[in-house]
């Protein structure tokens, strides 16, 4: 049986997924233990203890300062943030995406605009972002919507554009208005599109937050990284940087859920 043909089952499937997850854990531990071996108050590659201890110190036990569950209170401040921004580019896009992708007139003012603003690098507009809006929340959520909604933007036009023509034939045969065939036609194929566009967001929506939480937050999952690096608090700074991972990969999975169960003719359209 040729190669592209062998599919595995689900247990080898598991096996598979699993093994890279295992490979790196077996390659953190022995290089913490061949540097810890060498100097025992080695701070870049701390034991699993040290983790173990510094996850507990940081979600469980109260900040002698502010009685606040550090990790909790970051974790609520930057999904705030991220979910806003994220659902605010998400109306804009949706909106935006779908009149460029249905009226040639809208297309043909919009699209180069937004194709041009696109290719602007986010991270460059934050310090003007600051500088307009201030050191507060409105700024980091405006990056995110800056950073993320143009791409949206031109994903749901391009699946607009993509529909077949035929369908829209069809709908003018049967009297359709432009308002209906937006809403009856275009709309319930392109929102599928949109949370997948979305899922493919959360990285560069992370990245804008963290990015943004660093140079100017009072708390959030960014702030904390940068503000504990001066003491080389590895072991806060690497838990950190795998929950910032397990709530993406989680933001992920919940989305494809919510597609499947709202729209489960995507799904076959994805096979």
């Amino acid at each position: 049986m040729r190669l592209i043909n062998r599919k595995p089952g689900n247990g080898a499937r598991l096996a598979l997924g699993c093994l890279p997850f295992a490979a790196l854990l077996i390659a953190y531990a022995a290089g913490s233990a061949m540097r810890l071996a060498e100097n025992p108050n080695d701070k870049l590659l701390p034991g699993l203890t040290a983790l173990v201890s510094a996850i507990n110190r940081m979600a469980f036990i109260a900040d002698p300062r502010t009685g606040d569950y550090l990790l909790l209170t970051d974790t609520l401040s930057s999904l705030t943030r991220l979910y806003s921004g994220l659902g605010i580019s998400a109306a804009i896009a949706l909106a935006l995406g779908l009149l460029i992708g249905l009226i040639p007139l809208v297309r043909a003012l919009m699209a180069p605009f937004v194709a041009a603003i696109s290719m602007v690098p986010p991270l460059a507009l934050l310090p003007i972002l600051f500088i307009v809006m201030g050191l507060g929340e409105a700024s980091k959520v405006t990056l995110i919507v800056i950073g993320v909604t143009p791409i949206l933007i031109r994903d749901l036009a391009l699946t607009a554009l993509a529909l077949p023509r035929e369908q829209i034939v069809k709908a003018e045969t049967l009297s359709a208005s432009s308002w209906q065939l937006a809403l009856r036609v275009m709309l319930p194929q392109i929102l599928p599109r949109l949370i997948t566009a979305l899922r493919l967001q959360i990285g560069p929506a992370f990245l804008f937050l963290i990015a943004a939480e660093a140079i100017s937050s009072e708390s959030g999952l960014g702030f904390r990284i940068f503000l504990v690096r001066r003491y080389l608090a590895m072991d806060v700074i690497f838990p950190y940087v795998a929950w910032i991972t397990l709530i993406a990969v989680l933001s992920d999975y919940l989305l494809d859920r919510l597609r499947i169960g709202l729209f489960p003719w995507s799904e076959l359209e994805a096979r």
